[in-house]
């Protein structure tokens, strides 16, 4: 079974995270949300708390497919803040595995130089910075192993772009079909 990462820091978008985790476990990826607060219950960007499944500290990424970042704020800013995540992240898109960001949080890719070369997708208003990208305005995007989301209305874009990506065109289109997309 495929394998994502799913990371909530204080103030993630709700919508993003929970939306993608739903897209994928429908189309029978294993997901972990994963703490980057210490601890497991954290408030999203409108006062939603989420459980965690597991702290940042406990997990083994060695299997992990993807690396998922919702965005929001202040959630966005608070991932670019953990820097055990950007080593992970880095070294998860050297490896040539897929790192994925939706919404604010490409951003933390721009920042890292994942997006040299990459056309990507952010949320109106970051373009800037997303250093060396070509950017998109589409709703998600998928070049290499770099997926980015435009924002939080289209939360089922990408996690089907994800989807596809882990599971093929098939599963993601009876995935969207399930979802009445």
């Amino acid at each position: 079974m495929k394998k994502a990462f799913l990371f909530l820091a204080s103030g993630f978008e709700e919508t993003e995270a929970i939306g993608t985790v739903d897209v994928l476990r429908r189309g029978s990826v294993e997901v972990t949300l994963v703490s980057l607060t210490g601890n497991k219950m954290v408030e999203g960007a409108h006062g939603i708390e989420v459980a965690s499944d597991a702290l940042f500290e406990e997990v083994d990424y060695k299997d992990a497919d993807v690396l998922v970042l919702p965005g929001g704020m202040p959630g966005t800013n608070n991932l670019n803040a953990h820097e055990g995540l950007k080593t992970l992240l880095t070294r998860q898109y050297e490896a040539g595995k897929y790192v994925a960001a939706i919404c604010a949080a490409p951003i933390v890719l721009g920042g890292l130089g994942l997006l040299k070369g990459k056309k990507a997708t952010v949320y109106p208003g970051f373009e800037a910075q997303l250093t060396g990208a070509e950017v998109s305005s589409d709703a998600a995007v998928k070049d290499g192993n770099v997926i980015t989301g435009h924002g939080p209305g289209l939360v089922y874009q990408f996690g089907l772009t994800i989807l596809e990506a882990l599971r093929g065109k098939e599963v993601a289109e009876e995935t969207a079909a399930g979802l009445l997309l």
